[in-house]
């Protein structure tokens, strides 16, 4: 069994490490906030992870069933509708897109 100060010591620099990399980006992003890049990323990047989110889901679901590739594109287009119309709120929408896909692989 390792020694007690031996254990401390490790916990200490794990603790310096986790804190230094949780902080650092915030104290970066405080010189960065009026930059024009930080504010195209603040618009794109949630629209790029979803895009690549859902590109990666309907690849697999259409490789794996070829059948529902017309549903894939009917519950993204709901979900595009309800995204639009419901002051793009994201979770709703793609909840309801979510709940359309479903019930259309489940029903037919």
């Amino acid at each position: 069994m390792p020694d007690v100060a031996y254990i401390l010591a490790v916990l200490a620099i794990v603790f310096t490490i986790t804190l230094a990399l949780r902080a650092i980006p915030f104290a970066l992003l405080r010189t960065l906030r009026g930059s024009a890049a930080v504010a195209q990323l603040a618009v794109w990047m949630p629209v790029g992870i979803l895009a690549i989110l859902a590109l990666t889901a309907l690849h697999g679901t259409i490789t794996a069933d070829p059948h529902a590739r017309l549903y894939a594109l009917l519950a993204v287009a709901v979900t595009a509708g309800v995204h639009l119309a419901s002051g793009r709120r994201t979770i709703l929408s793609v909840g309801i897109g979510t709940a359309v896909y479903v019930v259309l692989v489940n029903a037919f």
